[in-house]
């Protein structure tokens, strides 16, 4: 099954779910795009990348990115044209630079959001979100404990 099928929330295909400038929708997140949008970015994709890239690594090319060329915007704008293709969200690659350029924060925050608004609990990751969809809906009993010292 597709990640989208598996949180995704009924949405007007071809939309976002908040506008480009609501960043002070989620205080919290908008406060640490702000000061650290390595972070923000990286969990937007390892969502976006179902796994295949950690949060850490993403990051921290973002970061490497950035410090060298100035410009995160130049990887982070990449991450935007594939959310739109996997979710159908309408829009093109030169809006997409264009919205990462001059306002690298609203695009990042709106990403976050459209996930987050989309079912993912973006603080698990995409192992995280896995094993919670794995679980949804089943009784969990007690813990089992295990005994004695294992190596």
């Amino acid at each position: 099954m597709e990640a989208q099928h598996l949180h995704g929330k009924p949405r007007a295909e071809g939309e976002w779910s908040t506008g480009f400038c609501d960043c002070f929708s989620d205080c919290g997140n908008c406060c640490i795009t702000c000061w650290c949008p390595c972070i923000t970015f990286g969990q937007v994709a390892e969502i976006v990348d179902q796994g295949s890239t950690t949060c850490g690594t993403a990051g921290a090319l973002y970061t490497l990115i950035s410090c060298i060329t100035g410009c995160g915007c130049l990887y982070s704008c990449f991450y935007r044209g594939k959310m739109r293709a996997q979710y159908n969200i309408g829009g093109n690659d030169c809006g997409d630079c264009l919205k990462h350029f001059f306002c690298e924060l609203c695009a990042l925050t709106q990403q976050y959001r459209e996930l987050k608004n989309r079912g993912y609990d973006m603080k698990l990751g995409w192992a995280g979100n896995a094993q919670l969809q794995q679980n949804q809906g089943v009784a969990m009993g007690a813990p089992v404990f295990q005994g004695g010292m294992t190596r």
